[in-house]
């Protein structure tokens, strides 16, 4: 019997376990998968959660519910890696070997990398949207609040999902001007990029966005310490940002025991080939989903359309096959705007989001970097498609690899 150990039951890690039982002969292939909590958070809803569009309810669910019969989940945190030995250390001293080791533990915000951000106001005038404890915090805290300058901050690149402060400002403009207050907030956006996004057209589209919806952009601002007393964020370059309410992205880092294992990069992120996912230096460990350093955004779009060029690289890579599937670093994401409509945009590692009709050339329903309300729509049945369709591993009637139908090329379109 051969072992796949799978670290991590988020969304890589779980379908990537669905998809392998599936195509694994259960007599020949044992698959066990390791987390350190039963909880599978719905992370996408996090963003709606201090708005008061959603509540815990909707978001969490437990992690058991969605493996398949023959998948053997375990709740225990990992201590490190050993691939010279071929095995897992779990903290209580348990070891677990492995033929194949997938790593989809994902990433995490570290407020604590930051000096003073973890520090005086944190959680009362400072706090994050990136779990449940932060984003519900937050909405307390914006129910009673009268007004100011709310200043979004990402710490530094890269993040998981990184449209999720945008659309944050923009829901933030939505919510403040329905409780008639929108006059009394200044928003502003606080970013180490050099415009909204890192993609030239979409940042260009998005930066619009932000301008007609009054919020301030301060660009290539790179956070050095946070004053929580005083409420200033100081660049490296001395700048400072006052705040009255500050809504921090801190840095996002790779599991700690990705660093105690050796395998990854500063940020603890398996360095791994981008095409195929395996890592540096290794035969038999991948890493797949956020936990990964692959140049794309860091979102469960991308862990879908990674999950399915894998699988046929695994099935090749055990039988000493040459692994013959190249991820091309598609993504797309649902960007929520407020007053119910959303834009959508979808790129890959070379082609960057460009406008048309997705995912049917002409017809949509949805449309490329532009306002709808079927986009906003869009956004919100994502969460049952993730629920009932994208976790259990159940295909998905849309290309694996981006494709240009439907899509007006850069030369045709500026």
């Amino acid at each position: 019997m051969r072992h796949v150990l799978i670290l991590g039951a988020g969304t890589a890690g779980t379908m990537m376990a669905n998809k392998l039982r599936k195509a694994l002969p259960l007599a020949e292939w044992a698959i066990t998968v390791l987390d350190r909590d039963t909880d599978h958070v719905y992370q996408p809803g996090l963003l709606f959660l201090p708005f008061g569009l959603y509540d815990e309810s909707d978001l969490v669910r437990p992690r058991s519910f969605f493996l398949s019969a023959g998948i053997d989940l375990r709740i225990e945190p990992v201590d490190r890696v050993v691939p010279a030995e071929r095995h897992v250390l779990l903290e209580d001293g348990t070891v677990l070997g492995y033929d194949v080791l997938i790593v989809a533990t994902g990433t995490r915000i570290a407020p604590e990398a930051t000096e003073g951000l973890a520090g005086p106001g944190w959680m009362e005038t400072a706090f994050d949207f990136y779990t449940v404890e932060g984003a519900a915090a937050l909405r307390t805290k914006l129910d009673s609040w009268t007004g100011g300058r709310l200043v979004l901050n990402v710490v530094d690149m890269p993040i998981k999902c990184p449209v999720a402060p945008l659309e944050f400002l923009f829901l933030a403009d939505h919510f403040f001007q329905e409780k008639g207050i929108r006059d009394q907030v200044e928003l502003v956006y606080a970013t180490p990029l050099d415009g909204a996004f890192t993609k030239p057209r979409a940042s260009a589209a998005l930066g619009d966005l932000l301008k007609k919806k009054g919020v301030l952009l301060e660009t290539e601002f790179n956070t050095a310490t946070v004053d929580g007393e005083s409420g200033l964020l100081i660049g490296y370059d001395e700048r400072e940002v006052p705040y009255d309410l500050l809504v921090t992205v801190p840095v996002n880092m790779g599991a700690d025991y990705v660093e105690r294992s050796g395998l990854g990069d500063e940020l603890n992120h398996v360095e791994v080939d981008k095409f195929t996912f395996l890592a540096d230096d290794s035969d038999n460990i991948f890493a797949i989903g956020d936990a990964s350093n692959i140049p794309t955004s860091k979102a469960g779009s991308v862990a879908h359309f990674a999950v399915d060029v894998f699988v046929d690289n695994f099935l090749q890579h055990i039988k000493g096959q040459p692994m013959t599937g190249a991820f091309d670093g598609h993504a797309n994401c649902f960007i929520e705007s407020g007053h119910g409509k959303g834009m959508l945009i979808d790129f890959n590692y070379d082609v960057e989001p460009l406008p048309g009709k997705y995912p049917l050339p002409g017809v949509g329903p949805f449309s490329l970097l532009k306002e709808t309300e079927a986009n906003h729509w869009g956004k919100l049945m994502f969460k049952w498609t993730y629920w009932n369709m994208l976790l259990p591993g159940r295909e998905m009637p849309l290309p694996n690899s981006m494709s240009m139908s439907g899509k007006i090329p850069a030369e045709v379109s500026s």
